[in-house]
Order: structure tokens, then sequence, then C-alpha cells
């Protein structure tokens, strides 16, 4: 990353903690969460037995690899491959593999608002994949959606995994999917992944595991904005806390303050005050139904044409097209 691309995010940063902090309710956005030890925390949550997205995403990929490039590129014509917070690609290997295997043309464009992130596995890829096509990007998604159109005249499959579109709530996933499908041509694709309602408690338990991994990851926002904004947070004077309501399958994540106290964020010239008790609301994971994926579907111009789940159903890959 130039300076100048650092500069940008930087500035993203501050800005939005800014707003967040000085708002009622407080907020700060899950997106944070990521940097080099943020990177490293999440890895750790999807080792953890309590959250079985990554598992669930990965047996699907595992039981469906073949259909699941089938759905992309029947024919073999080529196509290049856009996924839209690529992490670590532990799943999308499966995939790359068997594009490999199989002699798919394709180009693999991961996209990840970590820097870190998109340097292993650009740098994993070229060793593991030294024949694959990788072509690497920094930046956050409705920031890379507009260059979407204009990487290469083949088909695109857009590819989001990891349940990332259940950070927003349906308004802004209505809006997120619209954009997408205005970066589309007529034969492109979406791949994305949803997460399905479940026993709620099963739910809760993915987002506020007993050894405290998730409550790190979710403080690691506080930790960011002490070292990158000069910010005296005590973190042991927040606790992190989770709810999940089954009706609108929202799970929520907060950090509390667990006493009266005031925080000074330097670079920002802002002093921030709590009550005890009063919350940060940091995250939001969406719980999906197949009747509310197609309502998405539908008041987004897009209709699915096909689905992938795992042995236990408590996950699903949908592919989408433009509406005729």
């Amino acid at each position: 990353m130039n300076s100048k691309d650092q500069n940008v995010l930087t500035c993203t940063f501050g800005k939005e903690v800014h707003e967040g902090l000085t708002a009622f309710p407080k907020y700060l956005s899950s997106k944070f969460f990521y940097d080099e030890v943020g990177d490293k925390l999440f890895q750790q949550i999807m080792e953890l037995p309590e959250y079985y997205l990554t598992n669930a995403e990965y047996d699907i990929f595992q039981l469906h690899k073949s259909d699941i490039l089938k759905s992309f590129d029947e024919d073999k014509k080529g196509f290049d491959l856009i996924e839209l917070g690529a992490g670590d690609g532990k799943k999308t290997k499966v995939l790359l593999s068997e594009l490999l295997d199989k002699k798919y043309p394709v180009t693999y464009h991961p996209i990840d608002i970590s820097e870190n992130a998109i340097d292993g596995l650009v740098n994993n890829l070229a060793k593991e994949f030294p024949d694959l096509d990788v072509e690497g990007e920094i930046g956050e998604y409705f920031e890379v959606l507009d260059r979407l159109q204009h990487i290469s005249n083949r088909k695109k499959v857009i590819m989001v995994l990891g349940s990332n579109i259940g950070n927003l709530l349906h308004p802004r996933a209505i809006q997120f999917l619209k954009k997408l499908n205005a970066a589309m041509h007529p034969d492109d694709l979406i791949f994305m992944g949803f997460d399905q309602k479940k026993h709620p408690q099963k739910v809760l338990d993915a987002y506020n595991d007993k050894s405290g991994v998730t409550e790190a990851f979710n403080k690691n926002v506080l930790a960011r904005i002490n070292k990158e904004l000069g910010g005296n947070f005590d973190l042991d004077a927040f606790i992190h806390w989770e709810v999940y309501d089954p009706e609108s399958g929202t799970a929520k994540s907060y950090l509390v303050s667990t006493k009266k106290q005031t925080v000074d964020i330097n670079c920002l010239s802002l002093q921030v005050h709590f009550e005890a008790w009063e919350s940060i609301h940091t995250e939001i994971s969406q719980k999906y139904d197949d009747d509310t994926v197609n309502w998405l579907a539908k008041e987004s111009g897009l209709q699915i044409t096909e689905s992938f789940t795992d042995k236990n159903q408590y996950y699903k890959n949908y592919v989408f097209k433009k509406s005729e």
C-alpha cells in the first residue's frame, strides 16, 4: 500500500470513529476490528468449536465444489473471480484448486480492507498455486465496486463469503446488492454466503465464546483507536455483550462501559463521555431463511439461480443473476 492509500484509510478510520462515538447511541463499525492483531484474532475465532460458520461454508465447498464451478461457467469460457473480503482464503482455496484441476481459465481478484490479509494471501497463493493468475487489491467494498466493471471484458463472478452480507441490516443489504447489480454485466453472477436461522443458543455461543477471543476481537477496535488515533481507552473497563433476536434473525454485539468514564482521543481532539453501563454497538450478524433471501434478491433486481448448503443446513451459498 502506498502512503496515499494509507492516509486515506487512516482518515476514513478517524472520520468514522468521530461520527460513531459522538452519536447517540454510540457505535463503531466492525470493519475496524481488522488489523494485524485483529486478523490473528479472527483466525483464532474461526478455529473455535463454537464458531460453526467457517466449517459449515468449508463443508459446502468440499461437498459441492464441482457443481459450484459448473454454475459459474459450465462451458469453461473463462471468467474473473472477484472476492470481496477475501481474508486468508482458506475456503476459496478449495475452489481455486478445483479450478486449476479442471482447467478453468480464470483470474482471481481477492479484495480486502486489510493490507496484511491481502499481502499474506497473495504471497501464500503464489507458493501454493504458482500457475494461478492472482491480482490482489486493498480497499473497502463500496470503493472497489466502481472498479469492478473495468477489470476485464470477461464474465465476472463476484464472491462474498463468510456471511459478510450479515454485517448489514436489510435496507443496507439491499443497497449493497443493488450496487453489485449496477456493477454487473448481463451474464455476470454473484456467489454469496448467508448464515441460516437456527437454535438461538447456537447463534449466541458463536459470538460469545467462553475463552474470550471474540471479546478481544471486538475490543481490538478500541485498541486500534488507542494506537492509531492517540486514544486512552481502558479496555478492562468495557465488557463484551451479545444478544440475538430470533424473530428478526439479528445478532448484535456491544462493548459496555462498566463505569462512568471519559476517554480522550488526541488525534481527533475529542473527549468521549460514558455513563456507567452505556454501550457501543460494534457488530450486526444477520441470520436468514430462503424467504428472506428471495425478498432481498427481488428488491435488488436479482434472482436466485442455485443454492448450496452444508450437511447440517446451518449455512447456504446462493448464486444470483440479474433479473430478466
